[in-house]
């Protein structure tokens, strides 16, 4: 059953000179339980859109629909009533809390303002949530400035989770910390999901990380969907997925390969504002892909697999 479902979701910033597409006609759905990854380079709106299902944002146009209702067009106040069960793990956590609060006001922040209850009883769930992130009540006291990078991460953690919410969206959660941290931020994210039934949108660039923890994986494209892979072990299909994917790099240096995967220089190329959204940058761009832009379909043969490529039979032999 799904949690979350976008449709047709486009999110337009209208400036002086010019318009800025962050979103464009996006429709997908994250079924409950799932960890759905969200890839793609800087800028081509993933976190945009993880906040327009929060409704963070507002859609330019598009539906939201969360938990079978719609609440595309709820007003702040009705947003209250679901807001507990929407959160979000920003990114850059030293700016996402205030620095005169310890680190119990910060975890307390949404208890107060969404739960009703003794304030014994909020401590208690702060300690709670704390030991279950891997601090124990000692850091209740402290600072964010008295936090090392993956102890501010595992505080932001513990705030959007103390309310116990239905779904997740973490943003870049593992961008500011070491390896080893990293892992350990990982395992905490699939322990409490296994613990506690949450459902996230993992967004990240780590492709690593997507792999290790992700059911399936969106792949974005200056604010369009190009691919959704079902399952990980699955050959990407798509040119730009396969760009992304070849970027990691594996663990033994002599079985890296350096091969050629898309135009770098692409603003050389053909001009684009119709046509497929990745066609300056394709090894495989012809004529069609400048003219027609290609629709995400449901691959045969390959269920749940959804490709936006007018040459998939190309980029199939070419991986």
């Amino acid at each position: 059953m799904n949690l979350i479902e976008a449709v047709n979701l486009s999110k337009v910033y209208e400036k002086k000179d010019n318009t800025v597409t962050a979103i464009n006609d996006v429709s997908f759905e994250i079924k409950k339980g799932e960890i759905l990854g969200l890839v793609g380079e800087s800028g081509c709106g993933k976190s945009t859109l993880g906040k327009l299902l929060l409704k963070l944002e507002n859609a330019t146009s598009g539906r939201v629909i969360f938990d079978g209702e719609d609440i595309t067009d709820f007003s702040f106040e009705k947003m209250r009533t679901i807001r507990r069960n929407m959160q979000m793990i920003f990114q850059n956590s030293p700016n996402a809390f205030n620095p005169y609060f310890t680190v119990k006001q910060i975890v307390m922040e949404p208890l107060n303002s969404y739960t009703k209850g003794e304030y014994d009883k909020k401590e208690k769930e702060i300690e709670e949530i704390l030991s279950k992130v891997g601090l124990n009540k000692s850091y209740m006291s402290r600072h964010v400035s008295e936090l090392s990078g993956g102890q501010r991460q595992r505080v932001g953690i513990a705030r959007a989770l103390v309310l116990k919410p239905k779904f997740v969206v973490c943003d870049e959660v593992v961008s500011s910390v070491d390896y080893a941290v990293r892992n350990q931020i990982l395992n905490l994210l699939t322990e409490l999901k296994e613990q506690m039934g949450f459902t996230y949108l993992f967004i990240s660039h780590d492709i690593s990380a997507v792999n290790r923890i992700c059911d399936r994986i969106v792949v974005m494209y200056l604010g369009n969907i190009v691919e959704i892979i079902p399952k990980i072990g699955n050959k990407a299909l798509h040119p730009y997925s396969q760009a992304l994917f070849a970027a990691v790099l594996v663990p033994n240096p002599r079985d890296r390969q350096k091969r050629k995967v898309l135009y770098e220089e692409y603003e050389e190329r053909v001009a684009f504002g119709s046509g497929c959204v990745f066609q300056n940058r394709c090894l495989y761009a012809e004529e069609t892909c400048v003219k027609n832009k290609p629709e995400l379909v449901s691959l045969e043969g390959r269920s749940g697999h959804f490709v936006a490529c007018h040459f998939i039979n190309k980029t199939n032999t070419s991986c």
